[in-house]
C-alpha cells in the first residue's frame, strides 16, 4: 500500500484548484465574502471525542508517526521521509517510493483549531467518497478520496484526537495496485498505526 499528498497539492487545494486526487485540507475554509462564524467544535455533525490526547503528541516531526518498518509495510521499502510545516494546517511529512509509484503522508492538523469538525463541514461537500469509520482505538475518524471511481487509488483518513485537532493520513497506492485495491479499505490500517504512535507518546 501506498500515499500521499504533497505540499504542492494541498496548497492548491487551498487555492481552490481542483486536482484530481487532491482533496482540500480539512482546515481550509471555504472563500466567501462573508466575514467568518466563529463556532465551538463539534459542529457541521462532526463527533465529540470522548478521551481527548494531550495536545503535545502532535508537536514535533510529522515524521515520527510511523517507525521504519511500519513505512516499509507501506512502500515495500524503508525510505526517508521529508518533513514539512503547511501554513494554515501544520507538521507535514512525506513518504515516496519512486519504483512504485506509491506515497504516504500523515499530517498533523493542530490549524485553524477546528478538528474533524473542519473536514465536516468544509471536505465532506467535495468529496465523491466519504466515510465515517469505526472508531480508531477510540477515537472517530473518516476517509475521504476525490475518486469516486471503484478502487480509488487515492484515499485519506481523519482522525479527531481532540474537539480541535486531528491527525490526517493520506495514500496514493502504488500503480500496480491502482485500480485493484480500494486505497480506503488500506489507509486505516496506517492511520491505526499513527494513533498507536500518539497513544505511546501521550504515554497511554
Amino acid at each position: 500500500m501506498a500515499i500521499l499528498a504533497s505540499a504542492a497539492f494541498l496548497t492548491a487545494a487551498c487555492s481552490g484548484s481542483n486536482t484530481p486526487g487532491s482533496p482540500s485540507p480539512a482546515s481550509q475554509p471555504p472563500s466567501s465574502s462573508a466575514p467568518p462564524v466563529s463556532r465551538t467544535p463539534p459542529y457541521a455533525g462532526a463527533p465529540k471525542v470522548a478521551s481527548p490526547l494531550p495536545s503535545m503528541v502532535l508537536s514535533g516531526s510529522a515524521c515520527d508517526a510511523l517507525t521504519p518498518d511500519q513505512v516499509k509495510i507501506n512502500l515495500g521499502k524503508t525510505v526517508a521521509g521529508k518533513p514539512d510545516h503547511l501554513p494554515g494546517i501544520g507538521a507535514e511529512c512525506n513518504w515516496t517510493n519512486s519504483q512504485t509509484g506509491g506515497q504516504m503522508a500523515v499530517f498533523y492538523v493542530t490549524e485553524p483549531k477546528t478538528g474533524l469538525s473542519g473536514d465536516y463541514a468544509n471536505t465532506r461537500p467535495q468529496m465523491a467518497v466519504w466515510k465515517e469509520l469505526p472508531p480508531i482505538q477510540g477515537f472517530p475518524a473518516v476517509a475521504y478520496s476525490d475518486n469516486g471511481k471503484p478502487n480509488p487509488g487515492y484515499c485519506a483518513v481523519s482522525v479527531g484526537i481532540t474537539d480541535t485537532l486531528s491527525v490526517d493520513v493520506h495514500v496514493n497506492l502504488s500503480d500496480d495496485k491502482a485500480g485493484k485495491v480500494d486505497a480506503c479499505t488500506v489507509v486505516p490500517l496506517t492511520a491505526d498505526d499513527v494513533v498507536t504512535t500518539l497513544k505511546q507518546k501521550a504515554g497511554s
